[in-house]
């Protein structure tokens, strides 16, 4: 592991790249020196004068790695500390600032990029396309392979909290070998790929709920968090919206979808008022929640959800 580099700005949106990114540059420092002291600090931890302590040379040459994040909120006094440092800096700090991109804080933002930083971009991942990219750099990055309708099932399971599928991928690269299809995909979650949570979702909005019943339960005794049920499901139901507002001309690319997903959809959507994919959103809204905490017996939650999106 090389070691990091002076001074690194990580900047975009996207908290938890961002957080991947500081945690990779403070693991390469550890690596080069391991009684490395690392300071991590938000705008609101730091009182006046203590920014320009924190990397003040030291009398012994410690090693120190000085982590100020969300740098749009400094006070002006604060920023202007951290441009006198830039203009001098010390050899034994490694800096890292954190910036989620836009208009506050441009100002400090642009006189730091004057100081040539590595810099980390950490995008909003919007589409459910990016989704299944990043899945798919998981796995390039641990030199193994995942299909393309693979890594969409898993975005379309987990949901869009790329912490959630990171953790997705990590499983799933612990518990499986070589390419990963949509087998081990449904395997992975249940033990058996007719109980995946996608499948489950299928069934429902296809108006089989007694079929997606029996599956539901076998999920549930399996082990399949209630929450991944509900995101599938919610996933599912998302698709079968925008299949149907966008009409039978729109291409997949367009709705940001694979063609398969799109035809899958378009085929679910049939019978679907809109009186009625708004009862099932409000549904499963509800559902989300009660799995979250606010009801007692989140089977009984998923089963109520499942019994109401069958109701035209």
């Amino acid at each position: 592991m090389s070691a990091p580099a002076p001074l690194t700005l990580v900047t975009g949106p996207q908290e938890f790249l961002a957080d991947r990114a500081v945690a990779v540059i403070v693991a390469a420092a550890k690596s080069a020196d391991p009684t490395v002291e690392i300071c991590d600090l938000a705008p609101g931890a730091l009182a006046p004068g203590t920014f320009a302590e924190l990397v003040s040379p030291s009398l012994f040459g410690a090693a120190k790695v000085v982590i100020l994040r969300d740098i749009q909120d400094l006070e002006p006094g604060q920023g202007e500390e951290v441009k006198r440092y830039l203009a001098d800096p010390v050899d034994e700090i490694v800096l890292v600032l954190t910036h989620p991109g836009g208009v506050k804080g441009k100002a400090l933002l642009e006189a730091v990029q004057k100081f040539k930083p590595a810099v980390v971009d950490c995008p909003k991942l919007a589409k459910p396309g990016d989704r299944a990219a990043f899945l798919r750099n998981e796995f390039r990055q641990a030199n193994r392979k995942i299909t393309d309708e693979a890594a969409q099932l898993v975005a379309d399971a987990v949901g869009s909290d790329l912490r959630e599928l990171a953790a997705a991928a990590s499983q799933l690269l612990a518990d499986t070998e070589g390419t990963v299809d949509e087998t081990a995909v449904g395997q992975y979650y249940t033990g058996q790929a007719e109980a995946s949570g996608f499948t489950i979702a299928d069934l429902i909005l296809d108006g089989r709920v007694a079929e997606a019943m029996v599956q539901l339960r076998f999920a549930l005794d399996t082990g399949v968090a209630p929450v991944l049920l509900v995101s599938a499901l919610a996933s599912g139901l998302r698709n079968l919206g925008k299949a149907a507002a966008a009409g039978p001309g729109a291409r997949a690319a367009d709705l940001g979808m694979p063609p398969w997903l799109l035809e899958k959809a378009r085929r679910q959507a049939r019978g679907w008022s809109p009186e009625r994919l708004t009862r099932a959103v409000l549904a499963v809204a509800t559902a989300d929640a009660e799995v979250k905490g606010a009801s007692a017996d989140p089977a009984y939650a998923l089963e109520k959800c499942a019994v109401a999106l069958s109701q035209r």
